[in-house]
């Protein structure tokens, strides 16, 4: 372990606004199937073993940092796990599959089971002493993992919020508070941020947005003692609503970045088009020192995409761009 002077906080001073230095770089997925060391254990192991053993989800979160060089660390698990905390079953084919699938007449009966994420801490008590960057812990936004949960996936849930919205927040309100307890054991065990992806928010009305989604942030954020990211797509066109929130918010790539600055003091983070990594080497210098440029200076930026790295892009892609945006 690398002594408390050499450590690398240049992320956690972004996220106080503070930060004098070269912008931190950290990528979502960043520890994934683009590495050939993370594909040769997926050949030997099922995701779900891959998520709780910690030994090895300890592992893969350290390759990115070592490999690439990325300015933070984040756990190497899934949004979907919290399905356990709720004592349903959950596997992995294409995606996460949970069963029983949640209904209306079903909600009431989920009920907190803690010990399934113990691998998890476990996961995070080994890693803190290997660290020297910080590491994010992290969830699913309620919405998001109610899709997951919940029978007829997103557009069953949409139209729970038409037929039985009360139901539906009682569904999220059960989430939020596993969610919370999750984060908060995370949080206990080591992580000093953390990252709330709501991926599929952008599919809800405004009105529903309002309803569904802001008030159950706002309950995660003030629960939680360390910084906060917020992740969904298009959050542009939500920042009425979300620029009053206390946390950092993780824009995609078809946002202008210095526009949003020019909106709002949070703590931005983003967000390069993550195909860019199909790009010549000399594309991807050139596109990522263009956004540096333009942010350069601000105290509160995050670089990175707007999205999770590719699965088929190359290792040496990823890095020209982290150098890149790191400007060395």
């Amino acid at each position: 372990m690398q002594c408390v002077a050499q450590r690398n906080l240049r992320l956690l001073d972004a996220l106080a606004g503070k930060n004098l230095d070269r912008p931190p770089v950290w990528l979502m997925r960043q520890a994934g199937r683009y590495l050939p060391e993370y594909r040769n254990l997926r050949d030997r192991y099922a995701l779900k073993e891959l998520f709780l053993t910690p030994a090895l989800a300890a592992e893969i979160t350290l390759m990115p940092i070592e490999q690439i060089g990325v300015d933070a660390a984040i756990l190497f698990s899934d949004i979907s796990v919290v399905a356990l905390a709720l004592g349903l079953e959950l596997e992995f084919q294409e995606g996460p599959l949970v069963r029983p699938l949640v209904t209306p007449e079903t909600v009431a009966h989920l009920a907190y089971a803690p010990e399934a994420l113990q691998p998890i801490v476990e996961t995070i008590q080994l890693l803190m002493p290997q660290l020297y960057v910080p590491l994010i812990g992290f969830c699913g936004g309620p919405f998001t993992v109610a899709t997951y949960l919940a029978k007829g996936g997103i557009e069953g849930v949409k139209r729970w919020a038409y037929e039985s919205p009360d139901t539906l927040d009682t569904l999220l309100g059960k989430i939020v508070e596993v969610s919370i307890a999750y984060l908060r054991r995370q949080t206990g065990a080591g992580v000093s941020v953390v990252q709330i992806f709501d991926s599929w928010a952008n599919v809800l009305s405004k009105e529903h947005f309002q309803r569904f989604c802001l008030p159950y942030y706002q309950r995660m954020i003030q629960a939680i003692e360390v910084p906060t990211i917020l992740f969904l797509r298009e959050a542009s066109l939500r920042l009425d609503l979300l620029k009053e929130l206390p946390c950092a918010l993780s824009l995609d790539w078809q946002t202008d970045l210095p526009l949003v600055r020019s909106q709002t003091h949070q703590t931005l983070q983003g967000n390069l088009d993550p195909a860019l990594l199909y790009a010549p080497f000399s594309c991807i210098q050139r596109t990522a020192e263009q956004l540096r440029l333009s942010m350069q200076g601000d105290a509160a930026w995050i670089a990175g995409l707007g999205h999770g790295v590719k699965p088929d892009v190359t290792v040496e892609a990823v890095r020209v761009l982290v150098q890149a945006l790191q400007g060395v």
